[in-house]
């Protein structure tokens, strides 16, 4: 059996596509910011709704201010659909989210399904986002927040939380935090 080259390179993009999709929900939920700068072209556009319409380094830069109320963040990408031409790609990626957000009145859950829209582009030989957009298909909202991670069935399991304090950080070894390797 013979490989075809450019579908050989396609598999190899795609998957490298992936991986920065999956990187970006793991600098998310970690409010891991150098990881997330790293996965932007520096001139790259992201539109988050309210907290961002512009450059994404402006999010960024913001990600502490708005990931501060946020005691869990938690992405799940599922059907990711992929267009490849040459250095340029775009996705529209799938995705359920889920914030636990501190409030005034007690914490609340936001239970979002949605989509997000993006542009890469392969620069230097890696792919990044260019343009990132998110679209809300549908939310959930439980106020008070039902989440319970008190309760006896966790028991001894590790509890993940923001940042360098999330058990994944002294577990792994293989696996960097941080900017992408």
């Amino acid at each position: 059996m013979t490989v075809d080259p450019a579908r050989l390179q396609d598999l190899l993009d795609r998957e490298e596509i992936r991986s920065l999709i999956y990187a970006y929900c793991n600098a998310a939920d970690r409010h891991d910011q150098d990881k997330m700068c790293s996965l932007y072209h520096e001139d790259a556009i992201d539109e988050h709704g309210h907290m961002s319409k512009g450059p994404a380094m402006d999010f960024i830069d913001k990600l502490p201010e708005i990931q501060a109320p946020m005691e869990i963040l938690h992405h799940n990408v599922t059907t990711i659909n992929l267009a490849i031409d040459g250095d340029r790609a775009e996705g529209e990626v799938y995705l359920i989210a889920l914030h636990r957000v501190k409030s005034p009145d007690g914490p609340f859950d936001v239970l979002v399904g949605g989509r997000y829209f993006d542009r890469y582009e392969r620069r230097d030989g890696r792919w990044k986002f260019a343009h990132r957009a998110i679209v809300a298909d549908w939310a959930n909202i439980h106020s008070p927040s039902i989440v319970d991670l008190q309760h006896p069935f966790l028991e001894g399991a590790y509890i993940g939380k923001p940042g360098p304090g999330d058990p994944s950080y002294a577990f792994f070894t293989l696996l960097k935090r941080g900017a992408q390797a």
